[in-house]
């Protein structure tokens, strides 16, 4: 089931209502990434300030998922002692079916498989489970209103979409929706439910010719006793037929009953003969049997279909309505609207916005494009083309992005002691904050941020160098690239022992005329999304990031947190030492220990550590400080290993994508973890499309990238998409224009038409009664001709653009892994994530290289 986007508060409101001291704590699973851990930030803030207890389970993956669901999730349901509750899956879960993986299958046909355990489902992960979107179960009312027989009132549940009418507490699984399910899967829901309604089939393509009548009995009862709910096939029950004649066959009538009918006379009309009424008609037929039989034909029905033909076409419907759903599947990897963003819309719907839980969902929304999630799954985006900053998922990215800079302005009045406006004078000039206006300011604000990487804290000369952006624009990894870097600082007016010093510590002229400077410069170099475009009015300020102050303490942008939270989860707050030191990872306890095993028990266990170490670290501006050592070092590491794969020219390119390996070097124990793993292949990728685009090559440059586990003896390799991101969105605006340009001819014609029509009527008006219904009709059916076109044309249209640009490593791991029979691991909650065992590799990735790996 599914909650729409306008009843977002509906099912929290009631949990607030009927909460009570005997009830079972919420029970709330955190997938292990900056965007759901701050959800877990606003979602336990708005239950602590209602008083309901709560616990918090990090996940790790669906083995993580599993376990959390055999050993806390399934002692909750009714049948095995419990009480029934509340499940809350953040950021997990999309895109499995989780009443299957946490293990609430019952055993026998009861209403609620789910045991009064209910699941709500926050995950911008897509494509949806259709299972947990449309079905997982519907309650009664859901099956009335499937089957027809649902009464006239409003339905709680119609077609899987929950109504205000509906009270919570039933069980189940519950979706929320951002908006899509209701505009985008209307032809899935219809395949969905006619796959629910139809009998357990399957296609006998060897039958014996002897036993054709005896199957078409036993087809024709299965047929005929299917009920409103997907059941097995059933022996039906055989009908002795009269004498000499075949056995009575079964139809299927409208209502679900079955229909006995004669093979020698069918009833007329096909109407259900009472059994008085047929007594009458075999006596009247007695009585007429002597009478020779009348040449002239009855006026009846034509023969109804035999039951072979009923079952092949109910084969054929399954099929059908089969393929719909599996070409949802197959469409790839991609993301809706942040976790955090749809929590704080919750907070606000409840009127319990405020800057803490703001500054938690703008801090979720912006780390998105650190891990390169966008709206065509996992990839470079090329956003730098549009002349803006950059940003996830092109249009719809930046009206969310739009909202928030909104509620910024709604909670952060500007400054009564500020008589002289020296603050608004700052932003407008475009100055990056780099202080709080006073000790006690918390507010946030708005600022013009570069495509620089922790600026606030690095010098601007390592903040440049350390930029994935300007990496691949000025080629970085080689001399000739550091030294175009050294020539842009040198025409803005910035030398290089300047801008090696703290950029807090820079002159605060250079600071002032910086953004002017590299406005006037960048674009010589190609960075004409470097900084964000003069705002033409106060409220005109596309593209702009958020910063906060804590006083005197510190002022970090969204962009810092979200790395440094990142940071803290891939690495831990002390692994940049213990890394350096030795090959030992963090615990969490400062102390050294080997965590990695065989399956990777021990070492997801140290990503859960740390994973109330960046949780902490949230609410903590000093937890965040301290930890700027580790992102630092990450990010020095991500650019030596990137440098060295280049300049070794170890990136190889095969048929359907470029494959580089990282297996040795200082940071390779770095590299085992999937997040660090996808942003150095983003890096990459930006490398390798400005390297193509130099070249005159494809855009689309997908990338695989594997590092080498030596502990485990495991490849973790991951598959990131090309350049399509920003491609398609422009693609889009192309069709929209040809779209409009079409239908303003067709309006033409139209228009014309209705003249001449109009003048034949007048001219001939005299000569016949009826002188345009010929022409009538003639335009009539090039008209519905045209729409017929035009209809199949924007069907086609719409099919291609679902799915174009689409990352589907996901299925192509999946297909590689049923041809080659690799030993691979698939437990990360980004399908395009698997791990491979050393041994099995080269086989995996050479069959991996023919597989259609983008939409």
């Amino acid at each position: 089931m599914y909650l729409p986007r306008e009843l977002i508060s509906h099912l929290y409101l009631h949990l607030v209502r009927t909460y009570h001291a005997q009830s079972t704590p919420v029970l709330i699973l955190v997938a292990l990434e900056p965007d759901a851990l701050c959800a877990c930030r606003i979602l336990t803030a708005l239950l602590k300030r209602d008083n309901i207890p709560h616990n918090i389970q990090p996940v790790s993956g669906y083995g993580d998922l599993a376990r959390a669901g055999e050993t806390q999730i399934q002692p909750m349901q009714i049948p095995n002692g419990g009480s029934g509750g509340i499940v809350v899956c953040l950021g997990v879960g999309g895109l499995v079916d989780l009443v299957a993986l946490l293990g609430l299958e019952a055993s026998d046909d009861t209403e609620d498989p789910t045991g009064g355990v209910e699941i709500w489902v926050i995950d911008a992960r897509r494509p949806w489970h259709l299972n947990n979107v449309f079905g997982a179960k519907p309650p009664d009312s859901a099956l009335e209103e499937i089957s027809g027989n649902g009464r006239s009132r409003v339905p709680d549940v119609s077609y899987g979409r929950l109504y205000r009418t509906y009270r919570p507490g039933k069980g189940g699984v519950i979706v929320y929706d951002d908006g899509d399910i209701d505009e985008e899967l209307a032809a899935e829901r219809e395949a969905f439910f006619a796959l629910a309604q139809m009998p357990d089939i399957e296609n006998d393509a060897n039958e014996s010719a002897g036993s054709e009548t005896e199957s078409d009995d036993l087809d024709e009862s299965k047929v005929s006793g299917s009920s409103k709910k997907r059941k097995s096939w059933s022996d039906g029950e055989e009908d002795d037929g009269e004498a000499g004649g075949r056995p009575r066959q079964r139809r299927r009538s409208n209502t679900g009953d079955s229909l006995s009918s004669s093979s020698n006379r069918p009833p007329a009309r096909g109407l259900h003969l009472t059994s008085e009424t047929q007594h009458r008609r075999s006596s009247s037929d007695a009585s007429r049997s002597s009478s020779p039989v009348s040449q002239r034909s009855s006026p009846l029905l034509p023969k109804q279909p035999s039951a072979r033909t009923l079952r092949r076409r109910l084969l054929k419907m399954k099929q059908k309505h089969e393929s719909v759903c599996q070409a949802y599947y197959s469409l790839g990897a991609s993301y809706s609207e942040p976790v955090s963003s749809l929590l704080y819309s919750l907070a606000s719907e409840l009127g319990r916005a405020d800057n803490d839980l703001l500054w938690h969902s703008i801090v979720g929304v912006s780390s998105l494009e650190l891990y390169g999630r966008s709206m065509t799954g996992i990839g470079i985006s090329n956003s730098s083309n549009s002349k803006d900053s950059a940003g996830w998922g092109g249009e719809r990215g930046e009206r969310i992005r739009q909202v928030l800079r909104d509620e910024v302005r709604r909670l952060n009045h500007p400054d009564p002691n500020d008589t002289r406006g020296e603050v608004a004078r700052g932003e407008i000039s475009g100055v990056i904050p780099t202080t709080a206006r006073s000790p006690t300011d918390t507010s946030i604000r708005l600022s013009p941020e570069p495509r620089f990487l922790l600026i606030r804290h690095w010098s601007l000369y390592e903040s440049m160098l350390h930029s994935p952006y300007l990496a691949s624009k000025l080629h970085i990894w080689s001399d000739h690239g550091k030294k175009r870097l050294a020539k842009l600082l040198a025409k803005m007016g910035v030398s290089l022992s300047q801008s090696k010093q703290n950029y807090t510590h820079m002159d605060m002229d250079l600071k002032r005329g910086l953004r002017q400077r590299l406005l006037q410069y960048a674009p010589l170099y190609g960075l004409d999304g470097l900084v964000p475009l003069p705002a033409s009015t106060s409220y005109g300020r596309e593209g702009w990031g958020f910063v906060r102050s804590w006083g005197w303490k510190a002022c970090l942008s969204a962009i810092d947190v979200g790395v440094i939270v990142g940071a803290i989860l891939e690495v831990g707050k002390l692994g940049a030492r213990l890394l350096t030191d030795s090959n030992g990872w963090d615990t969490g306890r400062n102390e050294k220990k080997e965590v990695t095993d065989e399956d990777g028990t021990l070492e997801a266990e140290a990503f859960v550590t740390r994973f109330w170490e960046a949780y902490d670290a949230l609410e903590n501006v000093e937890a965040l400080k301290s930890a700027l050592p580790t992102a630092q070092y990450l990010h020095r590491a991500i650019l030596r290993t990137g440098t060295s794969l280049i300049s070794k020219r170890q990136i190889r390119h095969l048929r359907a994508f470029r494959m580089a390996v990282v297996k040795d070097g200082p940071d390779v124990l770095l590299f085992t973890h999937p997040s660090t793993l996808i942003k150095l292949a983003l890096w990459l990728g930006e490398a390798v499309a400005e390297q193509e685009k130099e070249k005159g090559g494809s855009l689309s440059t997908p990338l695989v990238v594997a590092g080498l586990n030596e502990a485990r003896g495991v490849y973790v390799v991951v598959g990131t998409g090309g350049a399509i991101g920003a491609i398609d969105i422009v693609a889009r605006k192309e069709r929209a224009q040809k779209k409009a340009e079409k239908l303003k001819q067709k309006e033409a014609r139209t228009a014309e038409r209705k003249r001449l029509r109009e003048g034949k009527r007048i001219t001939k008006a005299a000569a016949a009664a009826d002188p345009d219904v010929g022409t009538e009709s003639e335009d009539s059916e090039d008209e519905d001709e045209e729409e017929d076109e035009d209809e199949d044309e924007d069907d086609d249209e719409k099919i291609r653009a679902r799915g174009y640009g689409k990352n589907r490593f996901g299925n192509a791991f999946q297909e590689v892994i049923d041809e080659t029979n690799a030993r691979v691991r698939i437990d990360s909650f980004e399908h395009c994530v698997v791990e491979v065992r050393k041994d099995d590799i080269e086989r995996f990735l050479e069959s991996l290289s023919v597989k259609a790996v983008i939409g």
